[in-house]
Order: C-alpha cells, then structure tokens, then sequence
C-alpha cells in the first residue's frame, strides 16, 4: 500500500520540533504544574532537573520523548523552563552526560502521566480515522495531521512515520 502522500514538511516535522514554538504554546506545554515541579525539584543536579523538565514538555506537545538527542530543542524551550527552575540555561548542555538519564526520565513522565505506547492504543486510532473518513472530505495529508493530534490528546505515543502513514492509507 503506497505512502507517498506525506509532504517533505509532514515528515520533517514528525515528532520533532519543526519552528520556534509560540508564546502559547511555550506556556500550554512547558508551563510546570505543581507536580511536574516536584518530580523536577526531585533530582539531584541542574542539568537533571532542567532535562526532566524538557522532557515532559516535549512529549506533551510533539507525542514523543527525545531520547537519542533530548538536547534538540529550540532555545526559547529551554530558557522558558530554565527561568521556572531558577536556573542558567547553560546548565542543559550537561544532560547528555549519562545516555541512560533520558530514557530513565522518559519512562518515569510515561508512568507519571499515563503516557501509553503506540501498541496500546493502536486499536482504538482506526475507530477515529473511520468516523474522520466518513464524515469529512479530508484528503490522507490532513488525515494524517488529525491523526498525530489524537495520538497527542490521548497519550499515545508516537510511532514511526511510515506505521502512522501506514496506518492512515488502509483506513482511507
């Protein structure tokens, strides 16, 4: 089944953050709730904390934690959470100091906050991919768009482009 309908642009932007994010979206992502505070504040270096923070951010607004590279964020991201930690920004370039810590992060926020693996909510996608196809005119690029934002919603994480892709044509 062909996939090639993705624009270079869907693709470049999944799962990654593709621009700057907005004032908004900064303060609807990586403003840090009580308890995202207190989980942060709970480890033991700067770096650890800030990263902790990141991440949590990151999965929250892009679907998917940054654990090969979690330093890949825009500065503006890293200075928004560094000022509500009261700390120097400089601090994130020392989260890459031990590889394990993200992934160790990522499945704590993951437990923390109910975050599910793609395995787990695979079956309930293609019941709203169904409902879109027959009550719109949308076309498989903007399929796949609503497709990453009830991933998002729901707390499922993202899966590789091609099985989201994938997934998307044979409902279509």
């Amino acid at each position: 089944m062909p996939v090639e309908y993705l624009s270079a642009e869907q693709e470049a932007r999944y799962g990654r953050f593709a621009t700057e994010p907005s004032p908004g979206e900064l303060e609807q992502f990586f403003r840090l709730d009580t308890r995202a505070l207190e989980l942060a504040r709970a480890k033991r270096r700067p770096a650890t904390r800030l990263g902790w923070a990141v991440q949590w951010g990151t999965v929250r607004m892009l679907g998917t934690f940054l654990t090969e590279d979690p330093t890949v964020v825009p500065a503006s991201v890293v200075q928004f959470v560094a000022e509500q930690l009261a700390f120097d920004d400089e601090h994130f370039a020392g989260y890459r100091a031990r590889s394990q810590t993200a992934y160790e992060h990522a499945w704590e926020i993951r437990d923390a906050y109910g975050y599910r693996d793609f395995t787990e909510g695979e079956e309930e996608l293609p019941e709203f991919l169904v409902a879109r196809v027959w009550s719109s005119r949308e076309g498989p690029r903007a399929l796949f768009d609503r497709a990453v934002v009830w991933l998002v919603n729901n707390r499922v994480l993202l899966p590789g482009v091609t099985t989201l892709a994938r997934m998307v044509a044979a409902v279509r």
